[in-house]
């Protein structure tokens, strides 16, 4: 714990059918805990609490009034008891939800199961992401923050007068969200080279066929890249040559190694912390600029707030009206990092983070919710 949160962490277990999850709400000071709900076989707490973390700058960054917060649920997102586990975890969590937390969808689950949290709880504003027969957005399905994730690396692009038409870009993970950057990408004259997922990688200098790749996605998922042909190793991708690297899967994978390698001049981050804090002060010092993943890929919460604030409108599922607004915001808060980042002399996720910082510290003190002789005055970098 530190001065930004956890303000509370709730572990919750189930006997008869197994469930292991834990909630964990970061800092609420700008408005109610809101944030993705994963699942995966390997979760930890500290996993949950990271990401809870993240979402606390993402919201603010964004500068949409949710707190940061995280929930996760230890399993396979593909076990036949699945609907019986998030089942127990919404009854295990139901003095939170929705009082203190929305569920939203992230790593491993979908809109149907956001469509179980509702029905257990018996509330429809306890998740968000719902398909759209029960007057939700589909947001996998949409495909709103791989959309969003491409319009960072567009603005971004501009501000540093690197022009996008024709630029080379690889995706390291071709899931939701890597597939959507990817469409968008080539819609702003970009060239996929190279795309990964969990079977293997693939890699055309000249530019992969994007729609017999997407169209192999539907029908083999992550076996996508072996049906296509000329399949390598999944960790080859982050080397390929490009000049826009998009790590869009897990957390952690952009090294040192990977750092002094890559040929790209710019990386957006589409998923949350995929780069380690020494890769960063190595692509800084190479001159390779980073759009944060709480800046690049927050058109999923963009769109979760878009559609919690205009629930009862009729352009709270209209796409066009989202995908404006993620646009929007999106490009304006990648383009102001940027340029912050120049000017405070620092990186772009410090930047970001001080940003973030310094809204979410004025919330507090407006709330009371400093310690005694405000130990947090200055943002911690």
């Amino acid at each position: 714990m530190d001065e930004w949160g956890p303000e509370k962490v709730v572990c919750v277990s189930d006997r008869k059918s197994g469930m292991k999850g834990v909630l964990v709400l970061d800092n609420t000071a700008r408005g109610m805990g809101k944030g993705g709900t994963r699942m995966s076989p390997t979760l930890s707490v500290n996993e949950v609490a990271r990401l809870a973390r993240t979402m606390t700058w993402k919201w603010a960054a964004a500068d949409l009034y949710y707190g940061g917060a995280k929930a996760g649920l230890m399993g396979d997102p593909n076990a036949a008891n699945k609907e019986q586990l998030l089942r127990a975890f919404a009854r295990a969590l139901s003095n939170e939800v929705p009082k203190e937390y929305v569920f939203g969808l992230d790593m491993g689950l979908s809109e149907k199961d956001a469509a179980i949290f509702i029905d257990e709880l018996g509330d429809r504003g306890a998740a968000v992401g719902l398909p759209t027969a029960l007057g939700g957005v589909p947001y996998d399905e949409l495909g709103v923050t791989g959309f969003g994730v491409a319009e960072a690396a567009d603005a971004a692009a501009q501000t540093l007068s690197v022009p996008m038409e024709g630029a080379r870009v690889v995706i390291q993970g071709f899931g939701a969200v890597g597939a959507a950057a990817a469409e968008r990408f080539r819609a702003l004259g970009a060239t996929v080279v190279g795309v990964s997922t969990s079977v293997g990688s693939v890699h055309d200098p000249d530019g992969l066929d994007l729609n017999r790749l997407l169209q192999l996605r539907g029908e083999a998922g992550d076996g996508c890249v072996r049906e296509y042909g000329g399949v390598r190793p999944t960790g080859d991708a982050l080397a390929f040559d490009c000049d826009i690297l998009v790590p869009a899967a897990i957390q952690d994978v952009v090294d040192v190694d990977v750092a002094r390698s890559t040929t790209a001049s710019l990386v957006v981050e589409g998923a949350n912390m995929p780069t380690t804090g020494p890769a960063l002060e190595v692509l800084a010092a190479r001159g390779v600029s980073v759009v944060p993943d709480f800046i690049a890929n927050a058109g999923g919460v963009i769109a979760a707030a878009f559609s919690m604030d205009n629930r009862y409108s009729p352009f709270a599922t209209d796409p066009a009206q989202i995908f404006a607004h993620i646009s929007t915001k999106i490009r304006g808060n990648a383009a102001t990092v940027l340029l912050e980042s120049s000017t405070r002399g620092t990186t772009p996720h410090v930047a970001a983070r001080q940003i973030a910082q310094e809204r979410v510290l004025a919330a507090m003190r407006l709330r009371g919710r400093t310690a005694i002789g405000e130990h947090a005055k200055q943002p911690v970098a």
